[in-house]
């Protein structure tokens, strides 16, 4: 679209415009002629406004300072003269201006400091031709900010505030102001205290509850970084650009103020509020922000389709930027924008907030029944704690049967938190349920320890893609990824099939299964790259090259009745005797029936479920036994998990450390008679099979072949690194690992990894690898030794107040392999870790054991996790590209190559 400028140069054929552009001197001039700059002299020994030069040199802002003086000075004599008809006279500003002139005679005299300066609005005065003018400093919401949502939810009280925001929201339209959200979120963003964090959200959602229960949807969706469930697409689809036009539009910034200020702050909510903070005057005054407004209009910029749609979405953004109101909602109305809000408030914390809430608030047309904060605030910690547990449980349970606000907050709102609350929000045709998770074994024995005295199924752990398929009474089918994303348009062949397997009496289900890539002729598997190379949308069938098999292991719902408190066993009955095998299409896992005696039995299928290509087993209890004893000495299930993983797996340093100081408390008489009265109990947990949805319980164990100690590592170095984003912003995440090239000497890249890091970790290899500023992180801990190399504990600077820390450079060195993107530090080689991995592929970017196995790609590998720092190792003796080959060979020869889709930066398996 071309500019008002540029449409004027064409309208005029290259000739001069007839009328000359007229700026704000103009008008300013106009208004001398006025004479209303004949009084100026007066006014500025009355306002004390500088007059150090003449008119003609003062900047627009000066002289609308001048003026605004002036006429809060007539404004102010017009006054006196109603009331007091004999009073003549200009008389000197009153300290305190009226109320109808919203400025400060005070800070008008301050021009070093224009973000402070006090609104100048003459938009209320009858005189014509005036120019307002609106601070953005002085624009935000006091009302909001004197709340303490930062208080005990048993202390806090609703009520006090809710008349005195009504009474403020109503001249702004009636519904709840976005400053109301953005002051929660400073709270919380203030804090690492999840205990804070919660309260804080809970206090804020009780005031909406109270006051505009209309706002309590838009806001959770807000304070949840997201506009609607997953399966329902609703993207932003914005990139940076949009943002940075905006904040260059809104604040007056261009390219080089607005990458100065991301270069030093390097979040774009930081930006924003910098950004905003320089923009002292707006020349109308911004409609404040409410929560339904901004929630309204990231759903029509995701709604936004087609020719034109760009120009609609910058629209909407700068907008949202010119009526945002200080810099903190500049900040957090672009963290929403990037869908990157910080503030902690994940799924879990907000279910935890509406909980409680609900039970300490109801809306003005509810009469649910509440708990009275007096009698809360007598209880012991762990009887307050108990009275929270079962409303929390409620509301989770419901959000993993129905993962949508939409669907639980209005009802909520109607009824509280009680029992019927599961009955109205439970399973529904073509609405996902979470899934059920499994935990990790680090291997076999491990497994064994925790399920002995317990029948348990062992099934193969498909290398595909998890499924969760619906077909009601009409034959409609949708298939779900584990992450409650759609992908029915992604296997239209899947589709077709489901209505065909149903067997006589089986009107409607929910199944669950593996969708995995196989060779229609003789059923061999293949692995997950294969089926990646699928289309993800719009695939024909006719043209799918690719063929899947749907490999079921569960059965949740049946005929309009749901089966999740069902047992395993009987679950996996009727999924087996009321469905029908179509060989090589649709078929069950693969599975045994075993017990703890049965170890070989168990090794031996786990051989044969890796040698099929699969990633190792799943292990499900079959029946709900709730009291088995255990022989021998029985443990907790979750201690005898620790004990065993400290057994079986190199622990980091940073757990190491924390098991010591654990060991250490308690010490002298005091601590081994506390010791010697916790005993292990003669019973263990109960461990249910039935199936919880959202939930990694002991009662699914996975062993995967790449967390076996069975199976090989590598010895990789770390060579450079990325900043991390959200919470790990100022540490390093990814790490790039490399393979010695023994023949060269160089360092061939082979993998970013971020698995298997600890905070402690990341902490602790921020102050190894400093990059030379020499500054501590915030909030890092550097009066303890994690037992990492030359981690001292200092403040990265020697006695001289010289950098001391030269493990990094900004430059890649030219012993190392990398043709993908650029780090952001690349280190000095000089540690070794120990890294697991599930399997190695070709790469068209990371150049390890190139030419080895194939003359244009090198090797990299899938899911890489960090085990531990090989301290006994120097990086002479790292992995070489050699053995990485010999590794690759291995793996090809166990399982034959099949067409494999090359690894493009470590791409991330999102459904396993």
């Amino acid at each position: 679209m071309p500019s008002p400028a540029k449409k004027r140069k064409l309208n005029n054929d290259g000739k001069q415009p007839s009328i000359p552009s007229r700026g704000l001197e103009y008008f300013f001039s106009k208004q001398k002629q006025n004479g209303a700059v004949q009084q100026q002299s007066s006014t500025d020994q009355a306002n004390g406004v500088e007059d150090a030069k003449p008119d003609e040199e003062l900047t627009d802002e000066e002289l609308a300072r001048k003026l605004q003086a002036q006429w809060d000075q007539e404004d102010a004599q017009r006054a006196r003269d109603a009331a007091d008809p004999t009073s003549q006279g200009i008389a000197p500003a009153p300290s305190e201006p009226p109320e109808s002139s919203g400025t400060s005679t005070e800070h008008a005299t301050e021009p070093a400091k224009p973000r402070e300066v006090a609104p100048v609005d003459a938009s209320n005065r009858d005189k014509k031709g005036t120019l307002s003018l609106q601070s953005v400093a002085a624009s935000v919401d006091t009302v909001s900010e004197s709340i303490p949502f930062d208080e005990s939810p048993l202390t806090f009280e609703p009520s006090k505030y809710v008349h005195l925001l009504q009474d403020h929201w109503s001249s702004e339209g009636g519904d709840a102001s976005y400053a109301l959200l953005t002051r929660c979120f400073i709270l919380i963003n203030g804090t690492t205290s999840r205990i804070k964090i919660v309260d804080t959200l809970v206090n804020c959602l009780r005031v909406l509850i109270e006051a505009d229960p209309s706002s309590l949807l838009p806001a959770v969706w807000l304070a949840t970084n997201s506009i609607s469930p997953p399966y329902i697409s609703l993207e932003l689809g914005l990139g940076g650009s949009a943002i940075s036009k905006a904040l260059k539009q809104v604040c007056g910034l261009d390219n080089r103020s607005l990458k100065a200020i991301y270069d030093k702050y390097g979040d774009a909510g930081d930006v924003a509020f910098e950004a905003k903070k320089k923009q002292s005057f707006t020349l109308r005054r911004p409609k404040p922000l409410t929560i339904k407004s901004v929630y309204q209009s990231l759903v029509k910029i995701a709604s936004s389709q087609g020719q034109g749609s760009a120009e609609v979405k910058q629209r909407i953004v700068d907008r949202l930027l010119q009526d945002a109101r200080g810099g903190e909602e500049s900040r957090y109305v672009v963290r929403t924008l990037c869908q990157h809000l910080r503030i902690g408030a994940v799924k879990t914390t907000m279910l935890i907030a509406l909980s409680r809430a609900f039970l300490l608030s109801r809306p003005a047309d509810a009469d649910f029944p509440l708990r009275s904060t007096v009698e809360l605030s007598k209880l012991k910690k762990e009887e307050l704690a108990e009275v929270w547990s079962r409303p929390e449980e409620i509301v989770k349970a419901c959000f993993a049967r129905r993962p949508n606000y939409n669907d639980l907050v209005p009802i909520m709102l109607e009824i509280g938190v009680c029992d019927e609350l599961l009955i109205r929000c439970g399973l529904t045709m073509h609405i996902p349920l979470r899934p059920m998770l499994g935990s990790i074994t680090r291997d076999l024995s491990e497994m064994l320890t925790k399920l002995q005295g317990r029948d348990f199924a062992c099934e193969y752990k498909y290398d595909g893609q998890r499924a969760q398929v619906h077909c009601d009474e009409n034959g409609k089918v949708s298939v779900f990824s584990r992450h409650l994303e759609v992908m029915t348009d992604k296997y239209p062949d899947l589709v077709e099939l489901v209505p065909k397997i149903r067997g006589e009496g089986v009107s409607s289900f929910i199944m669950e299964g593996e969708v995995v890539a196989v060779d229609r002729q003789n059923g061999e598997l293949k692995n997950f790259q294969t089926l990646t190379n699928r289309a993800r949308k719009d695939v024909a069938i006719g043209e799918i090259t690719i063929n899947v098999c749907l490999f079921a292991f569960d059965l949740m719902y049946l005929n309009r009745q749901p089966l999740l408190d069902r047992p395993f066993r009987e679950r996996r009955e009727l999924l087996k005797s009321l469905f029908i095998e179509i060989p090589h299409h649709f078929t069950w896992v693969k599975n045994i029936d075993a017990t703890s005696q049965d170890s070989e039995t168990v090794l031996e299928f786990f051989k044969s479920a890796t040698e099929s290509k699969c990633e190792g087993i799943m292990v499900k209890i079959l029946d709900n036994l709730t009291d088995v004893p255990g022989p021998g000495p029985a443990v907790d299930a979750q201690e005898g998990a620790l004990e065993d993983t400290v057994l079986s797996a190199p622990p980091t340093p940073s757990k190491t450390k924390s098991r010591a100081k654990g060991k250490g408390k308690g010490k002298g008489k005091a601590g081994d008679a506390a010791a010697a009265e916790k005993k292990p109990s003669s019973r263990r947990k109960p461990l249910l099979a039935t199936y919880e949805p959202d939930k990694r319980l002991d009662s699914w164990l996975k062993v995967k072949k790449d967390y076996s100690a069975s199976f090989d590592t590598l010895d990789l170095i770390p060579v450079a690194a990325w900043h991390g984003s959200g919470r790990k912003a100022k540490w390093w995440s990814p790490i790039l690992m490399a393979v010695r090239n023994e023949e060269t000497g160089s360092l061939e890249a082979v993998c970013k990894c971020m698995s298997g890091f600890t905070d402690t970790f990341y902490k602790a290899n921020r102050k190894f690898y400093n990059d030379g500023s020499g500054e501590a992180e915030e909030g890092e801990e550097t009066t303890e030794d994690d037992g990492y190399a030359n981690n001292d504990s200092d403040d990265g600077m020697d006695e001289q107040g010289e950098e001391k820390y030269k493990n990094t450079r900004k430059t890649k060195p030219n012993f190392v392999e990398y043709s993908g993107g650029n780090p952001d530090v690349w280190f000095e080689p000089q540690e070794v870790w120990e890294m697991a991995f599930a399997d190695i592929t070709l790469s068209p970017v990371y150049t390890a054991a190139i030419g080895l196995v194939s003359q244009d790609r090198g090797l990299s590998l899938r899911f890489p996790r960090f085990l531990r720092k090989r301290e006994d190792k120097g990086i002479e003796e790292a992995s070489t590209n050699e053995f990485l080959a010999g590794l690759w060979r291995k793996q090809e020869a166990k399982a034959p190559a099949a067409p494999v889709k090359e690894v493009d930066e470590d791409e991330e398996d999102l459904y396993n």
